[in-house]
């Protein structure tokens, strides 16, 4: 990756000394400093998950969002104008802004706030996902515009975006079974639904949501695309399904989200069906990308058999 990174920065004109790696998760991604003195996040998208084509529509949607003020960064051009970059040995590459912020939080801990500044936070979110979902539906997408699809083929298809979850080598047979009909039961409702559908995030965890003294920044559109409203806000809360607080966070992230935009009727009911839709997604997700038998890998079916009983129940 760092080889790769070498190879996109001339892109942008960035020296090879200018980069360090940050993260890598489905990206690989650097920190970098442009020749403007200006710092920028320099990605190395993985290869197969996204075309060239969807990461430019990503962008175009980024670049769009933020000039009407929405807070998320910005795609840099490289030097010949275009938005992307492609690497010899079939990677893309892309340069956005660098967001000075800290994230609200992170996958293995509880939020460091007391419960009533939770509250707050997330009623905070619900507004952020709603003005989101509200400008995006604004926007005259242009005629090449590609993003997947969180939908029922998506989620809960023969060959979900994020693996066949109810496979997870994980699960034990009584479990798999238990998923298996919960499958059934949520695809019947999910054929017959008729909600809210649009652009959405589709991965606001607490990493990707950062905060500073302004107020909050969505990064991180990878994952993005088309997919229900509901399910947007049942991400932003899937990784503190476990905690006390989770009753009280979903409450505050659909008030937010009333607050500008209107929700659904039966949202709350619907609200746990999408839940357990993210918490299976990323049971299947974590299964050709988390290590057999990791913590990590048992939380995922923990969250994932918790949400759906809770759903069901």
């Amino acid at each position: 990756m760092r080889q790769r990174a070498r190879k996109a920065a001339g892109y942008w004109a960035i020296a090879e000394s200018d980069l360090r790696l940050i993260a890598h998760r489905e990206n690989a991604v650097f920190a970098a400093n442009l020749p403007n003195g200006r710092k920028a996040a320099l990605r190395i998208h993985r290869r197969g998950y996204n075309s060239e084509s969807e990461i430019r529509s990503e962008l175009w949607w980024a670049a769009a969002l933020a000039a009407q003020g929405f807070p998320t960064p910005r795609p840099i051009p490289s030097a010949n104008g275009s938005l992307t970059a492609s690497l010899p040995d079939g990677h893309v590459a892309s340069l956005v802004e660098w967001i000075d912020a800290t994230a609200i939080g992170n996958a293995d801990a509880p939020l460091p706030q007391t419960l009533p500044g939770q509250i707050n936070l997330y009623r905070q979110i619900g507004a952020l996902l709603a003005n989101l979902h509200k400008l995006s539906d604004s926007m005259a997408l242009p005629g090449d515009f590609a993003r997947r699809k969180w939908d029922l083929d998506g989620l809960l298809g023969d060959n979900p975006h994020w693996g066949r979850f109810w496979e997870n080598p994980l699960l034990d047979d009584a479990q798999r079974r238990e998923l298996e009909y919960a499958r059934q039961d949520a695809t019947e409702i999910l054929a017959a639904y008729r909600g809210d559908f649009g652009l959405i995030h589709a991965d606001a965890l607490r990493e990707n949501i950062m905060q500073d003294a302004q107020g909050l920044t969505l990064i991180d559109l990878d994952d993005s695309g088309f997919g229900w409203r509901l399910y947007d806000l049942a991400v932003a809360l899937s990784q503190g399904i476990e905690e006390d607080s989770y009753p009280a966070l979903r409450d505050a992230i659909l008030q937010g989200y009333a607050d500008i935009r209107p929700l659904p009727d039966r949202a709350e009911e619907l609200f746990a069906l999408f839940a357990a839709l993210r918490a299976c997604a990323s049971l299947g997700w974590c299964a050709t990308r988390v290590p057999p038998g990791s913590a990590a890998m048992h939380r995922y079916l923990r969250r994932a058999l918790l949400a759906v009983r809770r759903w069901r129940s």
